[in-house]
């Protein structure tokens, strides 16, 4: 039986020392005796340190984190090229939590002969749902009907009527899974469904009651409401900026629950402030977390919430559960599901790495301690 390490990034846990989030799925690891469980504890917050939370989605993953490890579960911090510094002779996986990995350096884990695992599924509903929710609250202009109710401005009922769903056009932009998912979640509503998404299945668009159009112009122009879901990249980063938003009809609203970067996010101030379009529903920003300060902080017709919508107790164990399956495979040198730089399965290095722990495959009574500190 080999020991196999897993560490988990420090953003998992509170100023204590203690897991801050629930259904992190240590549990599913318990039962497999050759694996140690343990934490980055220089990337945790310590007490008083209130520039940790400024800095949260900025956070790295150095090269004596790469040295100690077997595999590392990533919440929320970067992996660049300049982690790998040392090399990475243990590392064999990098299990990212969630569907997104634009902060990972795919090249430099595939150079390294490590693989990197995402869960692309499931976040699928609970973004999706997320993109309705504030669409309807849009539409139905909650937040100012919230702060009519609580200033006691009855009288004011009258400016404040919202629209209903039925007979409007969606467009999405990205029919991947959560795109595909919102497709579903909005069908109830009668609303004509578009989309832009140029890998797009026709024969799947077509089942979900959805018109693919050539051009995103076509899609801005035209929609009701409009909803990112494509992946952050070098085609999608600020793709969305002053001349697309001059685009959209004035009485149309703009939700993203996808990625901050592929918005110029002045851009969006602007036709906020100046009501190009009627209003935004934003769970991510260019800069996170969104600084208090931020002009989107004093627009009325936007709805903020902090990169956090998404995150559901169902899905969160959905994700961690998927993780762990990873973790699982790996650690008993199995090819394991989900890898997104699928080049790495081309070395030989990436092979003789994984090949150390087939042994782990047959099962031993022994059980080794559950968690082992970093010593970072």
């Amino acid at each position: 039986m080999r020991s196999f390490s897993v560490f988990y990034t420090g953003d998992y846990l509170d100023e204590a020392g203690k897991i801050a989030y629930p259904e992190i799925g240590l549990d599913l690891l318990e039962d497999v005796p050759y694996i140690r469980c343990g934490f980055l504890w220089d990337l945790k917050p310590s007490p008083g340190d209130d520039g940790y939370w400024e800095r949260l989605y900025s956070l790295e993953v150095k090269p004596e984190h790469i040295l100690q490890a077997n595999a590392l579960v990533v919440f929320r911090p970067w992996i660049k090229a300049s982690a790998f510094s040392k090399g990475a002779g243990n590392l064999i996986a990098v299990a990212r939590a969630g569907a997104g990995y634009d902060k990972i350096d795919i090249a430099a884990c595939t150079e390294n002969d490590v693989a990197v695992l995402n869960t692309p599924d499931t976040l699928a509903h609970s973004t999706a749902s997320s993109a309705l929710l504030l669409m309807l609250a849009l539409a139905k202009r909650l937040p100012e009907q919230e702060r009519l109710a609580r200033s006691g401005c009855w009288d004011r009922q009258s400016e404040l009527m919202g629209r209903d769903l039925i007979g409007l056009t969606l467009g999405i932009v990205g029919l991947g899974k959560s795109g595909s998912e919102l497709a579903r979640l909005a069908a109830p509503f009668n609303m004509r469904v578009i989309a832009y998404s140029p890998h797009a299945d026709l024969a799947r668009a077509q089942e979900l009651g959805v018109t693919l159009v050539s051009s995103l112009y076509e899609l801005l122009r035209e929609s009701d409401f409009i909803s990112l879901h494509c992946r952050l990249d070098d085609n999608t980063r600020r793709f969305i900026g002053e001349t697309e938003f001059k685009m959209i009809k004035p009485t149309a609203y703009f939700i993203n629950v996808a990625r901050g970067e592929m918005v110029d996010q002045r851009a969006l101030v602007r036709a906020l402030r100046e009501w190009w379009i009627a209003g935004a529903g934003l769970d991510v920003f260019e800069m996170e977390p969104l600084p208090a300060d931020d002009p989107l902080t004093r627009l009325d017709n936007v709805i903020l919430t902090p990169h956090w919508l998404p995150s559901t107790h169902q899905a969160a164990r959905a994700t961690m559960s998927q993780v762990a399956d990873g973790i699982r495979d790996v650690s008993q040198g199995k090819l394991p599901k989900n890898i997104v730089n699928t080049d790495v399965l081309d070395r030989p290095g990436f092979h003789e790495k994984l090949a150390q722990f087939e042994e782990n495959a047959a099962p031993e009574p022994a059980v080794l301690p559950r968690l082992a500190r970093s010593t970072s």
